[in-house]
């Protein structure tokens, strides 16, 4: 329960710190920092739609296009911020073509560096140090 309950804040704040980092270096992305609760709705329902998106995706280019595979991961993204930009409470904007491609691929890469590193730090190497620990 515990490792269960980390992965899902390391999943969230590296959600976070996509989105923040898209903030600060895509033009057209625009978070709205007036509004904190808007910007906590865009994290979780960025961060659940994405889980929610990334299997389903999956499923699909299985069956219909293999070629995809690689790509899924950006998709499950492109998906998640299209939720996130149309829900009005969220307080994420993209005005701007550029954005729509360049945003996507930098909160999937922040996302993913946050999720390799968070999930070392705090899961892999204390359950190392427990097994070692034990010997």
């Amino acid at each position: 329960m515990k490792t269960w309950l980390l992965r899902v804040v390391i999943y969230v704040a590296s959600a976070a710190a996509g989105l923040v980092l898209a903030d600060l270096f895509v033009g057209g992305f625009r978070i709205s920092w007036l509004d904190v609760w808007g910007f906590l709705v865009a994290i979780v329902v960025f961060a659940v739609v994405q889980s929610l998106a990334t299997p389903l995706v999956t499923r699909l280019a299985r069956k219909r296009a293999p070629l995809l595979l690689g790509g899924i991961g950006i998709i499950a993204t492109f998906v998640s911020l299209l939720v996130v930009v149309l829900l009005p409470s969220a307080g994420v904007r993209i005005t701007t073509v550029g954005a729509w491609f360049l945003a996507p691929l930098v909160v999937w890469i922040v996302s993913a560096v946050v999720t390799g590193v968070l999930t070392v730090l705090l899961i892999d190497r204390p359950a190392r140090a427990s097994v070692t620990a034990k010997r």
